[in-house]
Order: structure tokens, then sequence, then C-alpha cells
């Protein structure tokens, strides 16, 4: 499997005849081999040159690049190389028809909502105080069939995630105040795992996309925009909480993240660079984390459920299979 390189300190993208090489004042020069590479994040003040650029582009990887902060400030899409006239007009054709675009916005939410569910049940296992959650949304879930717009849905949606994050302060035992989910700017350690976690989702499903025919800019349950890639937005709903949840969760339990991994800039709270250091680490070990497919028979990564979501929305559009959303079994 590819692997994703994260570059963390302050330097200079280069190419060097057949590969790319990081050069900083800390780390010296080092080399990337573009062969066993997915994508590249940046993070701190990178300057990298258009040979450099082309160069990544040639390889199919993608570059995310991520502000001062450590939020997701955009990404470097190399011209889609498995491009599919015929494909992109059926994606277009399901988001214009509203009964089409409800159903698969429906079958995102029903999935990600099934796995927000099976991240509190599995802490109720071991905690008490969570079993009015696990009712509260499984009421929400149950209107899901009735709605009748996107608007509606995503009022759902949003119910289950206040409620959903209500139960963040048992799960975590307290260990860091929590009251409301704030994101421009996160305001508090909890939110800021949770942005920065999002942004990586985001980044991560986005590199999946661009190795499918799909095209990142037709969505179904966010809208459409000029300046996002939001069916990266709408499949990331579905791997948050097994991925990026069950991370966050993990790290405050474990107590391998703290107060001091954190810093504060007036009223807004982001990882340091030892915090993202750690959470690149945990973010890396569970995508590449492998599990039984029932379908498939056989083993696959969370990375790799990611890929065959893609290919599922694609067999959905072309009429082949009816889509429904990972809904975790394990």
């Amino acid at each position: 499997m590819k692997k994703s390189i994260y570059i963390n300190t302050s330097g200079r993208l280069s190419r060097k005849d057949n590969t790319i090489f990081f050069e900083s004042e800390t780390l010296g020069k080092k080399f990337i081999p573009v062969n066993n590479v997915e994508e590249i994040f940046l993070f701190g003040e990178i300057d990298f040159n258009t040979k450099a650029i082309n160069f990544l582009a040639q390889n199919n990887i993608t570059v995310h690049v991520f502000n001062y902060y450590g939020y997701y400030s955009g990404s470097f899409y190399p011209r889609e190389h498995l491009p599919s006239g015929f494909l992109l007009v059926k994606q277009v054709e399901k988001y214009k028809d509203d009964v089409e675009r409800l159903n698969i916005a429906k079958e995102i939410i029903n999935g990600a909502s099934h796995n927000i569910l099976k991240n509190i049940k599995y802490y109720a296992n071991r905690k008490e105080g969570l079993d009015e959650f696990v009712e509260r949304i499984e009421n929400e879930r149950k209107n899901l069939k009735d709605i009748k717009t996107i608007n509606e849905l995503m009022g759902v949606e949003g119910r289950i995630r206040n409620i959903y994050y209500s139960a963040f302060k048992t799960i975590i035992d307290g260990k860091f105040v929590f009251k409301n989910r704030t994101m421009n700017p996160p305001d508090n350690p909890i939110n800021a795992l949770i942005s920065f976690g999002n942004s990586m989702m985001y980044s991560i499903v986005l590199t999946e996309i661009y190795n499918t025919q799909l095209n990142p800019t037709v969505s179904y349950l966010h809208e459409p925009g000029e300046r996002r890639f939001s069916l990266s937005l709408d499949i990331s709903e579905i791997f948050k909480p097994i991925i990026i949840d069950r991370i966050i969760f993990s790290l405050i339990n474990q107590k391998m993240i703290r107060e001091e991994h954190f810093d504060q800039d007036l009223e807004m709270c982001y990882l340091n660079e030892k915090g993202r250091v750690i959470f690149q680490r945990e973010f890396e070990e569970k995508l590449g984390t492998i599990i039984k497919h029932p379908g498939l028979n056989r083993s696959v990564s969370y990375r790799r459920l990611i890929r065959l979501e893609c290919y599922k929305i694609i067999k959905h559009l072309l009429d082949e299979e009816k889509y429904e959303s990972l809904k975790m079994w394990w």
C-alpha cells in the first residue's frame, strides 16, 4: 500500500532528477520516493516550484496544504487521470433529479448515524450514562424515511450530531471541557481535535475519489460549491465516526494527548506540532487497520473501505446496484 507523507516543518519541496526531496534547516535534505507515495500533507511554511508540482502531477500525487494552525487550506488536485464523461453525465443527472439526490443523501446520513450509534453503544458497554443518547439518536433516525427535502435531512443530521457531541463528556470521562461544537475558530481542545481530524478525513477521501472516475465537485448531501470538493464532504460523513472520532476518544482516554499538545491564540485553540504528529501517527495506523469484509470475503484496510465506498456510489450512478452506505459491522 502506498504511503502518506507528512511534512510538519518549514522548508522547500523540490524536484531532483526523477524524485522529489524536501529540504529544511532542521532536517536537512530528505528524499521522497514518489513511486510509493499516495499523497503529501504540508504543514508549516513550505515553498515549492512548478517543476516539483509538474512532477507530482505526472505521478498522480495529491498535495494537501494546511495553514499555520494546522487547518485545511486547500489541495493540489492533479489533472484527472481516469476521466469518464459518461459517468460525469450520470453523476450530474442524479444530482438534478430531486428524488434521486435525496435518496443518496439519506443513505449517507443513514450510514453516518448508524456509525455514530455504534460508537456510543461501544462505550455504553463500558461506561454508565450513555443509554439516553442512544435512545435519542434512534428516535431521530426513525424520521429519516419521512424526510422530503435536503434541508429537512440536514436538520435531522444536525440534531443527531448535537446529541452525539453531548455524549463526548461521558465517553472521555470529562478529561477536557466540551460544551458545544464550534468550528470557526475551534475554541477548546476537543473542538481543535474534531476540526483537525475532519480536515484530515476530508483530504484522504479526496485522494481516494481522485483514484476513481468520480467528479469530486458534484455532491448530494452537501450543496456543490465553487471552491470546495463537496463530494468529499459527503463521503467523509460516513467515515468520521469510524476513523476520526475513534482516534479522538483513544488519544484522550489513553492520555496520549494532553493540554501541553495544544496552543491558544486569542480565542482559537489548535494542536501544536507535537500534537499534530501524535494525531498523524494514529491516523495512519487507523487507516492501515485490517478487517475481514463479509461481502468480499477477504481482509481490507480502513483506507480501502473508502475506495470501496466510491465504487458503490459509481455502481449506483450507473444503475447497476442500489447504493448502501458503509455501516460498521465490527
